[in-house]
């Protein structure tokens, strides 16, 4: 284990060491009064961020890793959870996952990090566990009902009888904002230094595949789990491990 990755397992266990986990509403705070104790949540907490700091996000990946991989051992303490249980925690914790993540903004905002007055908006597209095909919302079901011969446009499109297109309803606002980027062609490398890097980051720790869960709520919490992992590897590299060692116990 380098002297670098021992850094980073500490600060990982120092983070997660001064949340208040029943405060963020983490189940399994308090050990219940009977039946045998279940993993303290800062133990999978810390298991997450170090799988998504490495690229590690499945369960079963996670249960390998807390079985061989020194690291994951002396972050956890020698403990292996299996993977039914370091799934469940991801699966009923969404929330108090996505207020981890906040809490580290709004570390970052103690730290003087975000002090600058710039607000940057983009989006991205990240796979979901779900077939487009016989995925069906009722805006494309509309669409797919909308005959040709009606639509005010055909003539810009086709001359024959029909002809099936696709627009969005809200496509002008598109025509708007491109006319704008053709305005100011800055706008474009401005939004490559800013917005580009994070989401690039991000899907390149997921590698070429999709989000591992269903549903907007627990989608959300892997996302969350990826924006921490982001954040954290941005503040180390800018500022080092000392100071945010120092912010964190402050």
């Amino acid at each position: 284990m380098t002297s670098s990755t021992r850094a980073i397992l500490r600060v990982i266990d120092a983070f997660v060491d001064a949340l208040d986990l029943a405060e963020l509403g983490f189940e399994g705070v308090e050990p219940a009064a009977t039946g045998r104790p279940s993993y303290h949540p800062s133990v999978l907490l810390k298991l997450y961020i170090y799988g998504y700091l490495n690229r590690v996000q499945s369960s079963r990946r996670l249960e390998r890793e807390a079985g061989r991989n020194v690291e994951v051992m002396w972050l956890l303490g020698h403990l292996v959870p299996d993977h039914k249980t370091i799934s469940d925690f991801r699966k009923d914790n969404g929330q108090a996952l996505r207020k981890v993540c906040a809490r580290f903004v709004d570390l970052c905002r103690q730290m003087g990090l975000l002090t600058t007055a710039s607000v940057t908006i983009d989006g991205s597209k990240f796979k979901a566990v779900n077939n487009r095909d016989k995925n069906f919302t009722p805006a494309k079901v509309e669409r797919r009902r909308a005959s040709c011969p009606e639509c005010p446009l055909k003539s810009q499109c086709t001359k024959g009888p029909e002809r099936r297109i696709a627009r969005w309803e809200h496509e002008h606002v598109l025509e708007a904002v491109q006319q704008r980027l053709d305005a100011n062609p800055q706008a474009m490398r401005q939004r490559r230094e800013t917005v580009e890097h994070p989401f690039g980051t991000m899907k390149a720790r997921m590698g070429a595949t999709h989000f591992l869960t269903k549903t907007l709520p627990k989608v959300a919490a892997e996302m969350a789990l990826s924006v921490l992992a982001y954040n954290l590897t941005r503040v180390m590299n800018i500022i080092g491990i000392k100071p945010l060692m120092a912010a964190i116990a402050a």
